[in-house]
């Protein structure tokens, strides 16, 4: 016998046992056995008669719940059991909340007890709507983003797709009482962090845990903030190792694109927005953590994440979105995925950990990697090398150059000095000039003004079939 989500042991009655009752009452229920030392052996209760008679009024008056209590008898020994039946709604002890976990009781306060008291009634955090904020003000990219996530996804219909934005948010329950709720504001306002602290991520390369060398702020909403974040680690933090099999141009990341993508999407819709703190990806030369601030479910453990389980978001009508968009799926099987894409590229496999408060998601590099990392310092923006390099000899810089442009103009158009500059280049380099005028004779790439093309306010900007390139991952 052990103690457990549902069981635990008290040699004798004390009136502080009634946290632990209300801790069973806010979770999945459980039992209260008086009369078991701590190795669970049945020693016996004093007074078990009286308090059979004093205990179902103290917990009624104290918890205002009505609770079987009873005596039984173990190896000749008098045990009194208190059976607590999961409650439907917020029970507190004296102004307090507990809930069970495992085989421990703890005290809700600030973020998690808000998320707990939203969701005994029904209710969470990113489902509440937010007054004063129309469909007017959101953002007409973000909707492109999204549609054309859905489209390819095939999760939402081609009549939902033709809706115009103010329906769409209907249709996909971002609304209530004709207020828009916090998850729309996160998913398609330009500004979320008006609404919401720490709405954004942040990005940071480190020497060790207190050398912080630089680092980026990715802001905008929650699809700008994917595919962004992604960009700048792969642009400015993350150096790919680069082999050839015969003529063909290998780059291998440190961390699998599609573990890193779904740490980054697991994190940002499961993230306890109430908190204020921002998605924290910290890289080092030898690992990569990605961080968000949330509490597990009631109930679970680490082993829990790490086995087949119920898909239980924190934020459903987030989740719910991106399901739609095709980014993510509705079957708990995120940190599933990670591992396997891990194993599948023959990456170390990732470490989760969790302190109460925030979950930390942390990928060990190989050690090829890491040398790689550390030889070159994962310095913004490094230019590339030529790419005559010999067959098979491995390198490590950033990737392709075409590539980099690509990404960087993602984020919107770019006059050519602050392309340059975004790729880390102190002055727009002969390399740069060239890239652009073939993504230009390809159709990837547009002057903003065609009719003057030496303007000093000349500009640059993705095309649809920029965007496709990308989008398939082309990296010529």
């Amino acid at each position: 016998m052990s103690e457990s989500q549902h069981v635990e042991w008290k040699l004798v009655w004390r009136d502080d046992y009634l946290r632990w009752i209300c801790g069973f009452a806010n979770a999945e229920g459980g039992t209260l056995v008086l009369g078991r030392d701590d190795r669970g052996a049945a020693v016996g209760v004093a007074g078990a008669e009286r308090l059979l008679a004093e205990l179902p009024n103290k917990i009624r008056d104290l918890l205002g719940l009505v609770v079987p209590v009873r005596a039984v008898e173990v190896d000749g020994c008098t045990l009194v059991e208190i059976d607590v039946a999961p409650q439907p709604t917020p029970i507190s002890y004296r102004g307090e909340y507990h809930v069970r976990s495992g085989s421990t009781k703890q005290q809700l306060t600030g973020a998690a007890l808000s998320a707990f008291l939203l969701r005994k009634l029904g209710r969470h955090w990113d489902g509440a709507p937010y007054p004063g904020v129309s469909a007017v003000e959101l953002d007409p990219d973000a909707f492109r983003r999204f549609r054309r996530r859905a489209a390819l996804s095939g999760r939402l219909s081609d009549d939902d797709l033709r809706a115009p934005d103010a329906e769409l948010l209907d249709r996909l329950k971002l609304t209530e009482g004709g207020l828009l709720k916090r998850a729309a504001l996160l998913l398609f306002h330009p500004e979320p962090e008006r609404f919401c602290t720490g709405a954004c991520v942040k990005i940071g390369l480190f020497a060790s845990e207190s050398d912080l060398r630089h680092q980026d702020v990715v802001e905008g909403n929650l699809f700008k903030q994917l595919d962004d974040t992604l960009d700048v680690l792969r642009l400015k933090y993350l150096r790919a190792r680069i082999t050839y099999a015969g003529v063909q141009r290998l780059e291998t990341f440190p961390v699998p694109e599609a573990a890193l993508r779904e740490a980054l999407l697991n994190a940002l819709v499961h993230k306890d927005y109430a908190s204020g703190a921002p998605v924290q990806i910290r890289v080092y030369t030898d690992r990569l953590a990605v961080m968000n601030a949330g509490a597990l479910p009631p109930g679970w453990t680490l082993e829990t994440l790490l086995r087949p389980h119920p898909s239980l978001p924190p934020n459903p009508d987030l989740a719910h979105a991106f399901f739609r968009a095709g980014a993510v799926e509705a079957w708990g099987r995120g940190v599933e995925k990670i591992r396997d894409a891990c194993l599948a590229a023959g990456s170390p496999p990732p470490v989760l950990t969790h302190d109460g408060a925030a979950l930390r998601l942390e990928f060990p590099f190989s050690e090829a990697a890491a040398r790689a990392q550390a030889e070159s310092g994962a310095e913004s923006g490094a230019e590339s090398q030529p790419e005559s390099q010999p067959e098979s000899q491995p390198e490590s810089q950033p990737a392709s150059l075409t590539r980099r442009v690509l990404l960087a103009l993602r984020a919107g158009p770019l006059h050519k000095h602050d392309l340059s500059r975004a790729l880390g280049q102190k002055q727009v380099s002969g390399p740069l000039n060239a890239t652009i005028r073939r993504l230009l004779a390809e159709g990837l790439v547009e002057r903003t003004r065609p009719e003057t093309p030496n303007s000093r306010l000349q500009q640059y900007r993705l095309t649809p079939r920029g965007q496709a390139r990308l989008d398939e991952g082309d990296p010529r």
